[in-house]
């Protein structure tokens, strides 16, 4: 081998034998190892891990991380739609809903640092373009909610809120390439109608329709629809954490409101209004923020490990058991309409869960279950002739 390589060596050095040495040269491929103190930093070890409030979920099995984040998602945000209601319900703040997500976006982004400095990895993964978009659907989806609570009462925008199941999984087809099978099309359905038909009902009691709250709740419907698809394909693409989503995306959003209410004169009469009830206004955001942010960091650990279909259809569920806790502390009238709507939500849960288990769930078909009685009837037979 050594002789052939100084053959071809000589080969090379006369004219006209360029080609010759790239066709018949060996090449070697140089792997460089790394020293042992460079080859493991400290944020590779937790490169997979979903840490939620200081809480490592990825130490846990799957089924005790949906517990978690379900009982996370349903505590902190129950208390979060008290406490909107609450702020709106103070008299002359209804004009003020963007001033609200101002504030509520400012408190979000000194939050998501303080988590951020308590974890080891600092490093900032999804690109600054998608936070941006991040932080415009965010401004839109939370900015347009809070604003349309001037217009509506809280059961009518929960009404168009609930039809967000629907959009999710249209926005999961278009951005991310998704197919959904014809059980998690019943369950959207299911869960959908249910929860309207549900607060129709609620809403016959006070409603208070306006077309400008309609086309507000009906533009954060659709940002909301296509916001938990970009941030899971974020996430997962660049395994960005959720501290990290919470900050760059919510102070982001906080100079776009920001901007815009400085160009719109929206800001000063908001911060007179506000400087004259501090603990109506100011200090229900500050509970208001902290329980939303608390039940946003279990929302997005949800999308990270399960998906955004599966987050939506728990917010949604919480929804419905907003309407239910309303029953029990403000004296409404009942009909049979919300018995008939709650099994429907009961249903499209049930067929939700069936969907992400389907391997493990094996109920029998309508076929089966036809053959299976006719056996039986032929075997009644045969033993009433024997």
């Amino acid at each position: 081998e050594k002789q052939a390589e100084d053959n071809n060596n000589t080969e090379c050095s006369k004219p006209g034998a360029m080609d010759l040495k790239f066709t018949s040269s060996r090449k070697y491929i140089s792997i460089s190892v790394p020293s042992k103190s460079q080859a493991m930093s400290p944020h590779i070890k937790s490169v997979d891990d979903v840490v939620v409030l200081g809480m490592n979920l990825s130490k846990f099995s799957k089924p005790t991380q949906f517990f978690i984040c379900v009982s996370g998602v349903f505590m902190f945000y129950l208390i979060y739609g008290y406490l909107q209601e609450l702020i709106f319900s103070v008299e002359g703040f209804k004009p003020f809903g963007w001033y609200l997500t101002l504030v509520q976006f400012g408190f979000y982004s000194i939050f998501g640092l303080i988590e951020l400095q308590l974890i080891q990895d600092k490093r900032r993964r999804i690109p600054g373009k998608t936070y941006m978009i991040i932080a415009f659907l965010t401004v839109g989806t939370m900015g347009l909610s809070n604003t349309s609570l001037g217009y509506l009462n809280y059961p009518t925008q929960v009404i168009f809120k609930c039809c967000k199941l629907i959009p999710v999984m249209i926005g999961g087809v278009f951005i991310q390439g998704k197919r959904y099978n014809i059980v998690d099309v019943s369950a959207a359905l299911c869960m959908s109608l249910g929860l309207i038909w549900f607060t129709l009902a609620d809403s016959t009691v006070a409603p208070n329709f306006n077309l400008t709250g309609v086309i507000l709740i009906s533009l954060a419907l659709c940002a909301d629809a296509v916001i938990g698809n970009v941030q899971e394909k974020a996430m997962k693409l660049h395994n960005g954490s959720n501290s990290e989503m919470v900050l760059y995306s919510y102070s982001i959003g906080f100079v776009y409101i920001l901007f815009g209410l400085t160009c719109t004169s929206g800001l000063s009469p908001a911060v007179t209004f506000c400087s004259k009830h501090p603990v109506q206004t100011y200090g229900y955001a500050f509970l208001f923020s902290l329980t939303g942010y608390f039940g946003i960091s279990f929302v997005l650990a949800l999308i990270k490990i399960f998906g955004a279909l599966l987050a939506v259809t728990v917010t949604t569920g919480r929804k419905a058991m907003t309407i239910v806790l309303s029953f029990l502390f403000f004296a409404k009238p009942f009909t049979l309409q919300y018995v008939w709507s709650g099994l429907l939500v009961v249903l499209g849960i049930f067929l939700n869960v069936y969907s992400k288990n389907m391997d493990k769930i094996k109920l029998p078909s309508l076929l089966g279950l036809w053959k299976k009685g006719v056996e039986e009837r032929k075997s009644r037979t045969l033993s009433q002739t024997v």
